[in-house]
């Protein structure tokens, strides 16, 4: 049989060993919170990459992107070339209101557009402010940090690979080729 009053003497010991504990609370306005590297704050849009292939706005299962543009006609490159036609980004926004931070629209871009920013104090005293056109989207793309260090022991990734074949190999030839030139002139001395 438990003795009387044994639940209250726990709770009390409880009670007691966390008062003389250091206190862990968070002074936030004061104090930056330390996130997680990987953390998910808002969407940050690299306008540059974007070709407004319309991926993102069409896999975002809450259909809160919004994007708008127009074609334009680039002049031919070369004499006798043909003009071709661009989209060019007039309106890209998200609407974070409605906005459940899945990240599907920023693995399907298959331009490396979209990117996941740490920042999160992007409150609102009104739900329709909440919506965040490209020029917002664009700063936050700032505060996206870098992509963490590859593994010493990891192999090299196969494209950087094959650049670096390429490369080494093209060096070869310009060196086989000036090898080739300096001996052709030096011949051509040698004869006058």
């Amino acid at each position: 049989m438990p003795i009387p009053g044994s639940g209250l003497a726990k709770g009390l010991a409880v009670t007691l060993r966390t008062m003389t504990k250091k206190t862990v609370t968070a002074q936030y306005p004061d104090v930056q919170p330390e996130l997680p590297p990987r953390s998910r704050g808002v969407i940050g849009l690299f306008e540059e990459n974007c070709t407004v292939c319309m991926l993102c706005a069409r896999e975002c299962p809450d259909w809160c992107i919004y994007i708008d543009s127009h074609k334009e006609t680039v002049p031919a490159a070369a004499p006798g070339g043909r003009e071709r036609s661009r989209n060019v980004l007039d309106r890209f926004a998200i609407d974070f209101s409605l906005c459940m931070y899945c990240g599907i629209c920023i693995e399907v871009c298959p331009f490396d557009a979209l990117f996941w920013s740490p920042e999160f104090e992007y409150a609102e005293t009104d739900i329709h402010e909440l919506t965040h056109e490209r020029d917002k989207l664009r700063e936050w793309m700032w505060t996206v940090p870098e992509p963490p260090a590859l593994d010493a022991k990891a192999e090299e990734p196969k494209e950087i690979a094959a650049a670096r074949k390429a490369a080494e190999k093209a060096a070869e030839k310009a060196a086989a080729e000036a090898a080739a030139a300096a001996a052709e002139a030096q011949a051509q001395e040698e004869q006058q």
